[in-house]
């Protein structure tokens, strides 16, 4: 039986080559019925067959100097709004593993996550036309001295970045998730949007905290799963060098989505 098209989504890679993770949750996207594309900064050599891949500069023109001052999600963080506007895909971290399709109906995808409940944003759509996505590229594009939402210590940890650097880094020094959750929280706060927030079970079922147990062979994962499960996110910036390094033990949530899915993690581990 052919899988309905469903809505777009997208995702952004920064390097040469996909971890299994990364093939698995894309992958799984694309067997829900999604158009799945992956905007690269350069050429990919293991993107799954199924995915179309599109140079990321299609969105916005890609400073590297910074990335590589910050890190790669700080270009995510940017990037996520901007493919929203231009495509009215959803955006999907490639650590986001598609448990059910997103609703077509669904215009506000986004959720708290861990146990603290600030929004998150590795699976997120907006509307494309709207006060919190102006106020989040406006954030972006016309940078405050400080973010409004900074308290003394951050503000401190801002005067004494080196002057010399660019005022996004200094910012992103003094406090990583300045340029994602941090944000998206607060802006979503000032427009009313923070109310419209999906509950964890949707996006983030399992606690960041709580992610080894996708490793486990012992451990249920699905017992943290609801009925309104639509994603599930495996957290590869939290994951274990070991984990990361060889396959996942057999019966692990891991091990069993990749045989479900078809990934051969052994050909794409982290070197």
């Amino acid at each position: 039986m052919a899988v309905p098209a469903r809505r777009p989504v997208a995702s952004l890679w920064i390097g040469p080559r996909l971890h299994y993770l990364n093939q698995l949750c894309l992958l799984s996207h694309v067997r829900q019925g999604h158009p799945t594309t992956l905007y690269c900064t350069e050429n990919v050599d293991n993107v799954p067959e199924g995915i179309d891949v599109r140079p990321a500069t299609e969105i916005m023109s890609i400073d590297m100097d910074i990335v590589r001052q910050t890190s790669e999600s700080f270009l995510s963080n940017v990037f996520r709004y901007k493919m929203i506007q231009a495509t009215d895909a959803v955006w999907i971290d490639c650590d986001a593993f598609c448990h059910k399709p997103f609703p077509d109906e669904m215009q506000n995808i986004y959720a708290g996550h861990g146990f603290r409940g600030a929004l998150n944003c590795g699976v997120v759509y907006i509307p494309r036309e709207g006060e919190l996505m102006a106020r989040l590229l406006d954030y972006y594009e016309n940078l405050p001295d400080a973010p409004a939402w900074f308290n003394k210590q951050q503000r401190k940890r801002l005067e004494k970045q080196d002057p010399s650097l660019p005022h996004a880094v200094r910012i992103y020094n003094a406090e990583r998730t300045a340029f994602g959750p941090q944000a998206f929280t607060w802006f979503a706060q000032q427009t009313g949007d923070y109310e419209k927030a999906l509950s964890p079970d949707y996006l983030y079922p399992v606690p960041f905290q709580l992610n080894d147990v996708f490793y486990d062979p012992y451990g249920r994962v699905e017992g943290h799963f609801t009925d309104n499960t639509l994603s599930v996110h495996l957290y590869t910036n939290g994951t274990k060098p070991w984990w990361r390094k060889n396959p996942p033990l057999p019966n692990s949530y891991a091990a069993r989505m990749c045989e479900q899915i078809g990934v051969d993690p052994a050909k794409a581990l982290e070197e």
